[in-house]
């Protein structure tokens, strides 16, 4: 769907009964700001958000082997706000110390560059101090030098994912827990921190290719999608569903959460083309949408501006 910027006038309001609003937490770019983020949190929720959001940024390369997908040129091959980017287990905490209800969740964090054992001893932490509020969310990024960076490879980046997830299984409910494979191996070990939610916090992942959707529906709870034209955006959800039967699992108990981020030079420049977008989630049967204000907002308060706009238009 391409739609027109609507700049001038008042938006249609667009009721989003059934539909949960996320907003992503002030991280990059202008936003970058740690010690905001507890009053822009508390503002959110206040607001009447659902779900608070962080994202993964380890590196702002002068010469990236790799374009940003999300319309990376060699001129810009990322958007300049990559280059300040807050630590996302930091920014959940605070939020997580001072909200009640929201959700707080990764869209997505680069997971084979982490190790299970000390990701699942940050995760687990984050679960308790938000009372069972987080859900998970990895991709397995973009960025050649942050895999580099990270003394990981990048080749075989899909299996060490897959190996991840079965690591933080272990880790998560195992007694003992443990683990053997080529990346980790984890001596049977007493894990006494456990998660709130059981068996494990929600599992979603990212990704824009047949085998990442299929991934999906073999390992996750949900596939954290990014706005595209709906045909795509079908397309790809078929293959989740489908690779979800295939491993004798309830398809329908998968979620979407879709991500919408306004920026400059795109066809969705506004909150006001922010709410059509809505309109084919909720048309499509998407009840959770995540909208990234980091690239039209000038800095926190006028992010928590736009966010009442977005609100305001949707109720």
């Amino acid at each position: 769907m391409t739609t027109t910027p609507r700049s001038a006038g008042v938006p249609p309001r667009v009721p989003v009964s059934g539909m949960q609003l996320g907003l992503a937490l002030p991280q990059y770019g202008a936003l970058a700001d740690p010690a905001a983020v507890a009053r822009f949190a508390t503002a959110a929720e206040d607001l009447g958000f659902a779900s608070l959001w962080v994202g993964d940024r380890i590196l702002a390369p002068l010469e990236p082997s790799d374009l940003y997908p999300g319309g990376g040129t060699p001129e810009h091959p990322y958007p300049k706000e990559f280059e300040t980017f807050a630590d996302p287990f930091t920014t959940l905490a605070a939020a997580a110390a001072v909200t009640r209800t929201a959700r707080l969740g990764m869209s997505a964090l680069t997971g084979p560059v982490y190790t299970p054992v000390l990701l699942a001893r940050a995760l687990t932490s984050l679960d308790l101090a938000s009372s069972g509020r987080l859900d998970v969310g990895f991709g397995l990024g973009w960025l050649r030098e942050e895999y580099f960076a990270a003394g990981v490879p990048w080749e075989g980046r899909g299996k060490r994912l897959e190996a991840l997830l079965d690591a933080l299984d272990a880790l998560w409910t195992g007694d003992p827990a443990e683990h053997e494979g080529p990346q980790w191996r984890i001596a049977p070990s007493t894990v006494g921190l456990r998660p709130v939610q059981k068996p494990r916090p929600p599992v979603l992942l990212g990704g824009f290719s047949p085998p990442a959707l299929a991934r999906v529906g073999r390992r996750a709870d949900g596939w954290l999608a990014g706005w595209m034209p709906k045909q795509y955006l079908n397309g790809l959800w078929s293959v989740a569903l489908e690779a979800a039967e295939k491993a004798g699992r309830d398809p329908g108990a998968l979620r979407r959460v879709l991500r919408i981020n306004p920026r400059r030079g795109t066809d969705v420049e506004t909150i006001a083309d922010v709410l059509p977008c809505l309109e084919v989630a909720r048309e499509e049967g998407i009840t959770e949408v995540l909208v990234d204000l980091h690239y039209v907002a000038k800095d926190v308060d006028h992010a928590l501006d736009l966010a009442g706009e977005l609100i305001s238009n949707t109720n």
